[in-house]
């Protein structure tokens, strides 16, 4: 299982079969006090879905953020259904490790959310995230709707440009819808972890780089 190139996402063939179902059960939000699985949101708020390297830190940064109303760690973009955290970990998922983030918008705005998302972590990088190596630490955006699509593509080329103009990487940010990148619950333990073991592991590789404007 794990004596591949975890760099590169594997063909459906040779993907892992993972299992039917979720086979854990998730209660409620640690820190916000919600539901952590938010198949059904509440009226008038929106979800975002963001990979950006380890999804401990990821999740912890946007339960912070006024508006948010839950956040969840899981597993997107990949082959595999119901993975598990080893699975995604072998590189033979195909999956992100990725954060759902369920917000108000008349809190805060998706905007702000891709904003955050890119001064947060290294969208450079491809299939990794500083000291952190493999396809689960690609960095992406996966919308749920047609303006979230808009929103995404053009930050992306704003952010690019400024990137660009002070000598850095081009952004290799995967853009995709949601319903196709599929979203698959990660484990109890690693749902709010750091509210958990609050000394534990944050990855915060960045470029330094605020957003313009």
């Amino acid at each position: 299982m794990f004596g591949r190139d975890k760099t590169t996402i594997p063909t459906p063939d040779k993907a892992l079969p993972g299992r039917d179902s979720r086979p854990w059960q998730l209660g409620e939000h640690v820190v916000l006090k919600t539901p952590v699985v938010t198949d059904e949101v509440p009226e008038g708020h929106e979800v975002a879905v963001f990979g950006l390297g380890c999804f401990w830190g990821a999740e912890e940064i946007y339960w912070q953020v006024p508006g948010v109303w839950s956040t969840s760690v899981g597993y997107a973009g990949g082959i595999t259904p119901h993975p598990t955290y080893e699975e995604v970990c072998s590189g033979q998922t195909g999956h992100t490790e990725a954060v759902r983030v369920v917000f108000d918008p008349e809190q805060v705005s998706y905007s702000d959310l891709v904003k955050r998302f890119f001064e947060i972590h290294d969208p450079t990088q491809g299939m990794r995230q500083g000291n952190d190596v493999g396809s689960q630490y690609r960095s992406a955006i996966y919308f749920t709707s047609p303006e979230q699509e808009t929103t995404a593509h053009e930050l992306t080329k704003l952010y690019g440009e400024e990137l660009a103009r002070r000598g850095l990487g081009d952004i290799t940010t995967e853009i995709r819808p949601a319903e196709e990148a599929g979203y698959y619950y990660a484990e109890d333990p690693h749902q709010q972890y750091l509210a958990k073991n609050p000394f534990g592991y944050r990855c915060h590789a960045n470029t330094g780089v605020k957003f313009p404007g």
